[in-house]
């Protein structure tokens, strides 16, 4: 059997330091392993080929500093491995709207997703980590969907991921939104509390849908421009719940213009004619303290140029 395509990564002893201290064993697995499947970190965790301290662990242990990891040898299938373009590199580089020592802030564009999966070889961090150097390191500290564009952060290390996670925990960091809503909103601001379950169809495809006995959610909808059949709006996240903005909008009767999964079909498609060619939801503004040296941070994400024009066509149809 040729197995020239397999490259064996050998056997290996890593002593944790404070970088990886408090990080779960699958995710530092499957950041060290980086191309093999996480049905194969899971595997070996669980028929215990991994140890620390020379003893097994479960999935879920966190890394103390100076545990003893044992690596275990392992073949990596290099057939078909693909590196992101040099132009998804260049994107991501030039999205970049915020640095420093522990923080990349970028305007993520619409149409990228945040991580390889769900047939997508690559996201942004893939293209971030391609690029080498401190970049290698990068962590997401949170996520956006792929046709959601704006503010994304990354941390360079995970004592500065710890940091903004306990931030984002104790409501310490402010996101807002804005987004072109369908039909005309009567009230100049909406708080909806509706929680919010995950769930999955039978294709698979994960669907969030209001819930009582699902999680809590909050959303603050604030009206900024009304169009004859669209308003812009303001909107404030008190929780963070996945696709909580898309759900809680099309809850109210006013859905995310261009949302192709919670929207309103004919109304994505009289606003497509139109030239509106993406979801119009856009991750504004954040404001958090430095996880560096705890200096207040106001970050803004500027809309694309093509929303910005498309609101510009909008206002001359009121006129």
């Amino acid at each position: 059997m040729n197995q020239n395509h397999l490259k064996k990564i050998n056997s290996k002893q890593v002593v944790i330091t404070s970088d990886n201290a408090g990080q779960r064993i699958d995710n530092f697995l499957i950041r060290y392993f980086g191309r093999i499947p996480k049905s194969r970190v899971y595997q070996m965790l669980r028929k215990g080929e991994v140890r620390i301290n020379s003893g097994r662990i479960k999935q879920t242990y966190k890394l103390v500093e100076g545990d003893n990891v044992r690596i275990p040898p392992i073949f990596l299938d290099e057939r078909g491995v693909t590196i992101p373009t040099r132009s998804l590199q260049q994107k991501i580089s030039d999205a970049i709207i915020y640095e420093d020592e522990g923080l990349i802030v970028i305007n993520k564009p619409a149409g990228i997703v945040v991580h390889s999966g769900s047939g997508q070889a690559h996201g942004v961090i893939e293209a971030f980590r391609s690029m080498g150097g401190d970049y290698e390191k990068l962590e997401l500290v949170h996520r956006l969907d792929k046709d959601t564009s704006g503010c994304l952060m990354l941390a360079k290390n995970i004592p500065v991921l710890r940091k903004l996670h306990e931030a984002i925990n104790n409501n310490e960091v402010a996101k807002s939104y804005c987004a072109l809503l369908a039909g005309c909103l009567a009230d100049k601001e909406i708080t909806v509390n509706s929680a919010l379950s995950k769930n999955s169809v039978s294709s698979g495809e994960r669907i969030v849908k209001i819930d009582e006995n699902g999680k809590s959610a909050t959303t603050i909808i604030s009206r900024d421009q009304v169009f004859p059949s669209a308003t812009l709006v303001n909107i404030k996240l008190i929780t963070g719940r996945t696709h909580q903005i898309r759900v809680h909008s099309a809850s109210i009767d006013h859905p995310v213009i261009g949302d192709m999964k919670y929207g309103d079909r004919s109304i994505n498609q009289e606003y497509k004619k139109r030239g509106l060619k993406r979801m119009f939801l856009h991750a504004k503004t954040l404001k958090l303290r430095s996880p560096v040296n705890q200096q207040p941070l106001i970050i803004d994400a500027p809309l694309e140029t093509k929303l910005v024009n498309f609101i510009e066509k909008l206002s001359d149809t009121k006129s």
